[in-house]
């Protein structure tokens, strides 16, 4: 999968007369790998500590360039933080957020899809993408 998204976004990147340098090769494979959902500043923390040379400028800019080449979805919770996680080679999914722990539960439900696809051709609308999320509380703090 992570071959599958370097040819995604080396070929994003030469539409943009750009090229996927290895700092960028390198900020790519780290976010690929994070597990679940990560800040720009855990970004650059796990960059750095695979490159030492990479500054914040470099993964605030390619971050940038991964949410626009769809291989990263950035996400607020509510809590006015941009986290992102890995968009390609991922079934869609929505989110269930806890109001008090900060909880995030990831959740697949094809007939809500099926309802959101309905309403949207009801109204003669192309989604283009979505995100839901539901905000409550988890089972330990309910």
């Amino acid at each position: 999968m992570l071959k599958e998204a370097e040819k995604t976004f080396s070929d994003f990147l030469e539409k943009k007369d750009l090229k996927l340098t290895s700092q960028r090769r390198t900020i790519l494979r780290v976010a690929f790998e994070a597990e679940g959902h990560f800040s720009a500043e855990a970004l650059l923390s796990l960059s750095k500590k695979a490159d030492s040379t990479i500054s914040k400028a470099t993964v605030y800019r390619t971050l940038a360039l991964l949410k626009e080449s769809q291989i990263l979805e950035e996400q607020d919770f509510g809590d006015g933080k941009k986290v992102y996680e890995r968009a390609q080679g991922r079934k869609h999914h929505d989110h269930l957020i806890c109001i008090r722990c900060g909880k995030i539960i990831e959740f697949e439900n094809e007939p809500i899809e099926r309802l959101q696809n309905a309403e949207a051709q009801k109204h003669r609308f192309k989604i283009v993408y979505h995100s839901l999320k539901l905000f409550g509380f988890c089972n330990s703090c309910g």
